[in-house]
């Protein structure tokens, strides 16, 4: 009995029953690999991003030509909207008026002092004023010049859009081709004379140098003259005054012409709470040729086509492994599929509200730790599609 029960014993008999004991350990050690390999290779879902720029109105005024449409590519510098000029063309006309009185002033100040010059046996003291009167006829005559100058490109430009407008209503038949011709003709002609008051405000200040010049090699061996610098300080001031009204006009024009500060595509400005109820099916844009539009108040928006970086959101479980410099592999899921390096650039200093389409249930909120991660080249994304982030 005792030589049987020995026998059943044999090693072969003690392997059979060891082998299940060690394919659970087998499986227990796997399991275990498998958490830590989860853990230390953290997978997120981040968003691409690009700049969006709200283009809004600088100051106070009414809407006079939308430029683009809706999802329309456009470029940088590209013309979006023109504000009415309505106010800067008041301003030029009171600048007009002001312009006469000192032509005025300056003829009789001119003829004033050249009398009193006659009277007096001192030929330096006549010619010192007689020049200095030169100086002052030849900054106005520069600065008459400017202001019609100023008031042409204005006149231009809205030209300009007209013409691109004509255009193309004349592609949809809807104006006839004569129209587009009277409009070219005008552009064509105010171009022109563009050009010759360029030129004429060139000859100007090449005039006004030489009077410059002439005043100061005759001068330079003069005493002063307070009489001659007392007369002419008031017309000086009142030249200096209008240059500077000019100077502001012409960057008040500049800031009606609103243009684009980036390539993009044009996109619908969100809407204020009641807005959408005023928009019409179809409709993107909140404002129209000849709605008011108030200073700092959004007329459309302009969205980068190839965004720049990808913002992920670093919950609990990746709180701590998320940091600045960490190294991350990019999958693009979407045709076609790409896979690059990059690594985390910039790291959130709170924990905020993920956006809804990173919930993991659209209902339940999710809140995580943003971080930064810059798109490598060759990475096509477009704004607004989901990325996996794995780490290495």
């Amino acid at each position: 009995m005792e030589g049987t029960s020995l026998k059943s014993f044999r090693p072969g008999r003690l392997r059979l029953h060891i082998l299940p004991i060690l394919v659970w350990l087998a499986a227990v050690a796997g399991v275990v690999g498998l958490f830590r390999y989860r853990s230390e290779r953290f997978e997120v879902v981040g968003l691409a991003q690009g700049q969006v720029r709200q283009i809004a109105a600088p100051c106070d005024g009414r809407l006079k030509i939308l430029c683009v449409q809706l999802f329309e590519k456009v470029s940088e510098g590209q013309t979006l909207a023109i504000l009415d000029d309505e106010i800067i063309n008041a301003q030029i006309a009171g600048l007009a008026a002001e312009k006469e009185r000192i032509t005025a002033e300056l003829a009789f100040t001119g003829h004033r002092l050249l009398a009193e010059a006659a009277g007096r046996q001192a030929d330096s003291v006549s010619t010192s004023r007689r020049l200095a009167v030169d100086v002052e006829n030849a900054r106005f005559r520069a600065l008459e010049v400017r202001t019609v100058l100023e008031t042409d490109k204005i006149l231009l430009e809205d030209l300009a859009v007209q013409v691109k407008i004509a255009e193309e209503l004349l592609k949809q038949d809807a104006i006839a081709p004569r129209e587009l011709e009277s409009i070219k003709a005008q552009h064509d002609a105010l171009a022109k004379k563009n050009e010759e008051n360029e030129h004429l405000l060139e000859q100007a200040g090449q005039h006004l140098g030489q009077a410059e010049q002439r005043y100061s090699e005759f001068v330079q061996n003069l005493p002063p003259q307070p009489a001659v610098d007392s007369a002419l300080e008031a017309i000086q001031k009142a030249i200096d005054a209008q240059e500077k009204l000019i100077d502001e006009l012409v960057m008040q024009r500049e800031a009606l012409v609103l243009k684009s500060p980036l390539n993009g595509v044009v996109i619908e400005v969100h809407p204020r709470r009641g807005d959408a109820l005023l928009r019409r099916p179809g409709e993107g844009l909140l404002r129209r040729p000849g709605e008011v539009v108030l200073a700092g108040e959004p007329i459309l928006a302009v969205a980068e086509t190839a965004p720049r970086e990808i913002i992920a959101y670093a919950d609990e479980q990746n709180l701590g492994r998320l940091l600045e410099g960490t190294k991350v592999r990019l999958v693009k899921q979407s045709e076609p599929e790409k896979v690059a390096d990059s690594q985390i650039v910039y790291l959130g200093p709170t924990v905020e509200l993920m956006p809804q389409q990173l919930w993991r249930d659209s209902g339940v909120p999710q809140w995580g730790r943003p971080v930064l991660i810059k798109i490598p080249p060759g990475m096509e994304l477009i704004p607004g599609e989901l990325v996996g982030i794995r780490g290495l």
